[in-house]
């Protein structure tokens, strides 16, 4: 005998939000630690870039050259180092973890913001603080986060985030509300307001979370939360980005150490599509989205707008600037 599921529509409220304070920082420096001690269909809009092939990769190919090969151009502007100081917050998950290796392997500074500093070691290795700096701070904590955590610090990418229904990762506070919420309001309102660019990873189906299957997804507040941490960073006045994918796939590689993060490649699924609207349905590889992330820092008419991203099999834009533009430009025109 067949069994026939239905499904009703959860009516969620519309939440009111607290304004956004002000924190300015109270310290001109910070004594960092030893880093010793130390997360498809398009429905129309869309766009998509082929490039270069995994496959070509030599088999006898080291660590550090299967990421410059996978992740960064020798060439790109990004590639070279930077007078930014990038806080990763979220930076040992399935997403954040490779953003870090990312921009270690671009030169590029950042600050690890999170709970379990030995985790971080455990990552990353032992990293120069020129390179890599960890601080201890819970984003769900406001009291936790000291003012000279975001002394000098220029960009932001967050990438925190739990699992969407009830599982051990939810242990210790670590659940939607906490994560996706208030760790995200209490992130925003630490900030100075001289940072010059905010990166958000969130979710497709943010907007939707009473349609089907969202509201399956939604079914423990979610995509509610998710949302919630949206347009409080909207309303701070913070120069933004906000990246919505769809279905993680490609790790998480969250038990490994840096050198397998720098072996990491995308598989077949290198092609990225990019759409505005909430509109896409589909899965994305963490290496694309890590990607899409650290790209959207610099691209100026990104500011301000909510961007959902996917990945196809093919080849992909790779960390070529350029393409990355036209993939964010051609999704604003459709």
């Amino acid at each position: 005998m067949a069994t026939i599921l239905s499904f009703i529509p959860l009516s969620v409220p519309s939440p009111t939000y607290p304004k956004p304070s002000l924190r300015i920082p109270l310290f001109t420096s910070l004594p960092f630690p030893s880093s010793s001690s130390s997360s498809s269909s398009s429905c129309g809009l869309t766009s998509s870039f082929l490039v270069r092939n995994e496959a070509s990769l030599s088999p006898s190919s080291s660590p550090i050259q299967a990421l410059a090969e996978e992740a960064v151009d020798s060439s790109s502007p990004l590639a070279s180092s930077s007078s930014k100081l990038v806080l990763v917050v979220g930076g040992t998950g399935g997403v954040g973890q490779l953003v870090v290796a990312s921009l270690l392997k671009r030169n590029i500074k950042s600050r690890l913001l999170l709970r379990d500093l030995d985790k971080a070691t455990k990552l990353f290795g032992k990293q120069d603080e020129d390179s890599l700096q960890v601080v201890r701070g819970d984003t769900r904590n406001a009291e936790d986060l000291d003012p000279s955590i975001f002394e000098g610090v220029t960009h932001v990418i967050c990438c925190t985030g739990t699992t969407a229904f009830p599982s051990q990762r939810w242990s210790g506070e670590n659940t939607p509300d906490k994560v996706d919420w208030e760790g995200v309001r209490n992130l925003i309102s630490g900030l100075p307001s001289s940072v010059k660019r905010v990166v958000l990873v969130s979710s497709v189906g943010v907007t939707k979370p009473n349609e089907l299957p969202w509201s399956i997804m939604n079914l423990f507040g979610v995509l509610k939360y998710k949302k919630m941490g949206e347009d409080f960073l909207r309303e701070s006045g913070l120069p933004y980005t906000i990246i919505r994918p769809g279905r993680l796939t490609d790790g998480p590689y969250t038990s490994y150490d840096l050198n397998t993060l720098l072996k990491a490649t995308a598989g077949e699924r290198r092609a990225v599509v990019i759409g505005q609207g909430d509109k896409l349905v589909g899965e994305v590889s963490r290496l694309v989205v890590a990607e899409a992330c650290i790209q959207a820092l610099d691209i100026e008419f990104t500011q301000g707008k909510a961007y959902e991203i996917n990945s196809v099999k093919g080849d992909g834009p790779g960390s070529d600037p350029q393409k990355w533009r036209e993939l964010f430009k051609v999704a604003e025109s459709k």
